[in-house]
């Protein structure tokens, strides 16, 4: 596995197994720098954080998007809408957590419920059969 290809590059389709394997390290790494950023600073730099894993996260999403032969707009929306919230964090405009704003909260629930569903499209459903504009099908034997 290129694992340099597969956090940095934006081109050509994964499969699912790939897609878990990717999410699972990037997910556990993301969790030890929260933990860390959190002992440090508290929830700005945690922010921070999070901000620095979307690169990578984008990247691998994308690809598998690519296999499922999805838009890459939908990705832009999602991942956007979560640097934003990271920003708000950053800057104090997102409100504590007994007490969020208005603003973040208007951006986080209905992101939430968009990540799932685009958590189920890109983690379960099988990728396009064969060749697509994006490349040949990862799962075809070569």
């Amino acid at each position: 596995m290129d694992w340099a290809y597969l956090f940095n590059g934006f081109h050509g389709r994964i499969g699912r197994q790939t897609f878990w394997i990717a999410m699972g390290v990037l997910a556990a790494a993301e969790l030890v720098g929260h933990f860390i950023a959190d002992e440090i600073q508290g929830e700005r730099l945690s922010a921070i954080v999070d901000l620095a894993f979307t690169y990578p996260e984008f990247a691998v999403s994308l690809k598998r998007a690519h296999d499922r032969n999805l838009p890459g707009w939908l990705l832009y929306i999602f991942f956007g809408g979560g640097a934003v919230l990271d920003l708000f964090t950053v800057l104090g405009l997102a409100g504590s957590d007994e007490a969020p704003s208005m603003l973040s909260l208007a951006i986080a629930v209905p992101f939430t419920v968009f990540g799932l569903a685009l958590l189920i499209e890109l983690g379960f459903r099988r990728g396009t059969i064969g060749p697509n504009p994006n490349g040949p099908d990862p799962l075809a034997k070569t």
